[in-house]
């Protein structure tokens, strides 16, 4: 049995889950509502304040989806009541951000700005013009943003400019030495 799988997940007070017919689930909480279709060979098992992923059979890829489905669901219910929140920071002399509209406006010295659309079901905060706050209730969204954004200038080991998550350490290289 998949340890992963197995693990409960404990619902809040404000948050409902509700199964369909089809096998799709919809996940209502306080700060939205998320959706998503349950694999084939895995259901729910609901109780009081708890749900539980149950495996119909012990095939090869419902043994595979037991822990991947309890992981979605626990991330989706952690959204609608909590959130998600991925920071960014931009280093470099004239590197700045700006939130115009529904596209994120990034100067990161280059011949153009770069401008990100920023989807629906996401803020975007710009704070001191250098760092980015990705908020949301989908986590793969959220995480699929920020790192959209940071590939536009990735943090490089000579200088250390760039766009890097906050807290993220750059390992630093010497450059040429001269003789």
């Amino acid at each position: 049995m998949s340890r992963v799988g197995k693990q409960p997940i404990s619902i809040p007070d404000k948050v409902t889950i509700k199964v369909a017919e089809d096998r799709s689930i919809l996940v209502e909480g306080p700060k939205g509502k998320l959706s998503w279709k349950l694999p084939e060979g895995v259901k729910l098992d609901q109780d009081q304040g708890n749900v539980t992923i149950v495996r119909e059979n012990e095939e090869r890829h419902t043994r595979a989806m037991h822990g991947t489905t309890q992981r979605l669901l626990g991330n989706m219910v952690q959204g609608v009541s909590q959130g998600y929140r991925k920071d960014l920071e931009i280093h470099g002399v004239g590197f700045r951000a700006a939130v115009k509209g529904d596209q994120l406006d990034l100067n990161l010295g280059q011949s153009h700005p770069r401008l990100h659309p920023i989807p629906s079901g996401i803020t975007v905060t710009v704070a001191e013009n250098t760092k980015i706050a990705i908020e949301g209730i989908d986590k793969q969204l959220v995480g699929q943003v920020a790192a959209d954004i940071r590939s536009y200038y990735p943090p490089e080991p000579y200088k250390g400019k760039g766009v890097r998550y906050a807290g993220e350490k750059i390992r630093r290289k010497a450059g040429k030495s001269v003789k």
